[in-house]
């Protein structure tokens, strides 16, 4: 789908939408549009329901007098909660209902009502991004009944007067969109087909050409470093593992050690999880191949960092692996030497997620000693059972990094919430041979898979851990701006997070 940003004109084809406000005050673009179809908005009000509310439609087939197919007019709400997030899902939710009724293009025309704080360029851009969002589909393995699922609109131009601004503001949003699709596809791609160096392939390729420095390291270099903990989870695969190192450096220069200290993002990338020898159920095993989602959305993250050329040095590290039950798989009992040196008693192979984020972590923090980690995971069920798929769960050792992160989650609808870590959790994990074992019993698993990984955060080391097991994937339409299946969450909320807190 084409998405264009003009200068309001006459519509001559498709749908023209146009805006109210709460109370069904007809927006400067509505008046126009029902002017020139002889009332047909004012008549069809009369008929109707439509109030102006957030979110509500009312449609004018074939309005007489007019080249467009029909007049669509939306509710914004109250004029004083008009937002970014907000004029995000309205445009996702004007596209989808033009999918639905089978319309080829159409231009759309709000206007800021009185009482907004939204300038007019910042409106049409995010419409335009929620637009965007919406047109995602993953289709390329269909091969039959294609008419089914064609989406036929084709052309969307969001009018404003100002359209210098809203270009400008909406190159860094589509920035943000191409690094949504990616971590979306990534999500979304067969086990078969992505697995571990594909993955790394593929990142390899979309950011070295934005001038994103990437290097693999697979397994011979991680063994003679002592990647004890991320190898023995992909051991008992036949696809070899990999950690992927991706920088960006759009900051200032390494002369000022300490003001060029880059940002770190630490992914878990189980490209597929089957549990291992603690092998899942049948419908437990279904979709584990979303359990590299916080890879998946490190990648993006950094895609849409350098293609808006973020004035930032940014780090992203990924392990990617598969847990699979082989003979030479890792087993309940075993004891693991990570990378920090410390050990690890296995009681779960299905606990892997945890191992692979120890040996990153330490590996991120010892090479390039970031001004701040965030690790990103579909770690535990748990956090599900707490939080549902509405937020995701932080854990940090910063308060600041805590407020900050949930600021840009409020801004961008990627909420968070925050859990405890306390060192009372501890003895949940503590082994009676090892420096710890990998589960902590039936309850508490998420706080207390958050104070497993707390204990390869290095001193000094400002840390968040999000567990986004609850968001990384939605199985239904669920939210205006999210497929089904991957969503891409998280690269809205680092990359707002980054531009503005941690830009040049």
């Amino acid at each position: 789908m084409q998405i264009s940003i003009v200068a309001p004109s006459d519509v001559t084809a498709g749908a023209w939408v146009v805006g109210a406000v709460e109370g069904g005050a007809l927006l400067p673009a509505a008046v126009a549009a029902d002017k020139a179809s002889g009332g047909a908005l004012t008549r069809a009000l009369k008929f109707s329901r439509f109030t102006g509310k957030v979110g509500q439609m009312l449609e004018v087939l074939a309005p007489a007098g007019m080249r467009a197919s029909r007049l669509l007019l939306v509710g914004l709400g109250k004029a004083d909660s008009v937002d970014e997030k907000g004029l995000e899902t309205l445009g996702a939710q004007i596209v989808g209902r033009l999918y639905t009724a089978g319309e080829s293009a159409a231009s759309i025309e709000i206007d800021i009502p009185k009482g907004s704080k939204v300038k007019k360029g910042e409106l049409a851009a995010h419409l335009a991004f929620g637009a965007k969002l919406k047109s995602y589909s993953f289709d390329k393995y269909r091969t039959r009944n294609l008419d089914e699922y064609e989406k036929k609109l084709k052309t969307v131009r969001i009018a404003t007067p100002d359209v210098a601004a809203a270009k400008k503001a909406h190159a860094g949003l589509a920035a943000v969109a191409d690094g949504i699709f990616l971590a979306r596809d990534l999500v979304n791609e067969p086990p078969n087909i992505l697995y571990p160096a594909e993955f790394a392939r593929r990142a390899k390729a979309q950011l070295t050409k934005l001038g994103v420095k990437v290097e693999i390291l697979g397994e011979a270099e991680m063994k003679k470093q002592g990647f004890g903990a991320l190898l023995g989870v992909g051991q008992g695969s036949a696809r070899e593992s990999q950690l992927v190192v991706m920088q960006w450096n759009g900051g200032p220069s390494s002369k000022n050690k300490k003001s060029a200290k880059p940002i770190a993002l630490v992914g878990k990338g189980v490209c597929f999880d089957s549990g291992g020898l603690s092998i899942k159920v049948g419908a437990g095993m279904q979709g584990m191949k979303g359990d590299m989602a916080g890879a998946a959305c490190v990648t993006g993250t950094m895609l849409a960092l350098a293609m808006r050329k973020a004035k930032v040095n940014a780090v992203g590290v990924i392990g990617l692996v598969e847990n699979m039950p082989d003979g030479g798989a890792f087993r309940p009992d075993d004891v693991l030497k990570s990378l920090s040196g410390q050990t690890i008693e296995v009681l779960n192979t299905d606990a892997e997620g945890r191992l692979v984020l120890a040996d990153a972590l330490t590996y991120t923090q010892r090479r390039f000693a970031p001004k701040l980690l965030i690790d990103l995971a579909t770690l535990t069920g748990a956090i599900v059972a707490s939080l549902g798929t509405e937020h995701a769960g932080v854990f940090s050792n910063d308060d600041q990094l805590v407020q900050r992160i949930q600021a840009a989650g409020r801004t961008t609808g990627e909420r968070v919430w925050q859990l405890p870590l306390d060192p009372f959790y501890d003895k949940m994990i503590r082994s009676k041979i090892a420096d710890m074992k990998n589960i902590g019993g039936a309850n508490s698993g998420a706080i207390t898979a958050a104070q497993f990984l707390k204990r390869f955060i290095e001193k000094d080391t400002v840390w968040a851990h999000l567990d986004i097991a609850g968001v990384a994937w939605q199985d239904g339409e669920q939210k205006p701006t999210i497929p089904s299946w991957g969503t891409g969450w998280g690269v809205r909320l680092l990359n707002r997070l980054v531009r503005e807190h941690y830009e040049a």
